[in-house]
C-alpha cells in the first residue's frame, strides 16, 4: 500500500495537497491541517481553505453551508479537484472557502476526506501519514 508522511508542523499534524492553478495549469501544494474533529464522516465537507485559493483553483461555486467550529458563520463550499500524487489520488472534493485561515496552516483537512486513507503517526511520534 502506498504510504506518504509529513513531519509534523507546529507539533501538529499536516498533509500536504495539489491544487491547480486556473490561470497556468501549474501546481499548487497547499499544507493543511489534519484535524479528525473537524465535521463528521457525513457532513460531505472534505476540506477548509481560504477562499482567495478556491478562486485561484478555479472552483465552482455551490450553496452556502453552515460551519460551527473553527470558523463560524456561513459559507460558500467550492467543488476543486485535489491530488496526494504519492497515493495516487486525484478528485473532485467539496471544499468550504472561508475569509482566511491560519498563519500555520493554509487550510484544514476535515475527517470526512482524511477517513478515505489509513492514517496516522504509524510508529513515529515526529510525522503525520497517510495510507491508500
Amino acid at each position: 500500500m502506498p504510504r506518504v508522511v509529513w513531519p509534523l508542523r507546529h507539533g501538529r499534524p499536516c498533509v500536504e495537497i495539489v491544487l491547480t492553478l486556473i490561470s497556468n495549469g501549474q501546481p499548487f501544494p497547499r499544507t493543511l491541517l489534519a484535524d479528525t474533529g473537524a465535521g463528521s464522516q457525513t457532513s460531505g465537507i472534505d476540506l477548509i481553505l481560504d477562499e482567495d485559493d478556491c478562486l485561484l483553483c478555479g472552483g465552482l461555486v455551490g450553496t452556502s453551508v453552515t460551519l460551527g467550529g473553527a470558523f463560524v458563520g456561513t459559507f460558500p463550499p467550492y467543488y476543486l479537484f485535489v491530488q496526494l500524487p504519492a497515493l495516487g489520488f486525484a478528485a473532485n472534493l467539496r471544499v468550504v472557502g472561508v475569509p482566511s485561515v491560519s498563519a500555520a496552516f493554509e487550510g484544514i483537512a476535515c475527517f470526512c476526506f482524511l477517513n478515505r486513507f489509513t492514517y496516522g503517526n504509524f510508529g513515529d511520534s515526529g510525522v503525520f501519514g497517510l495510507e491508500s
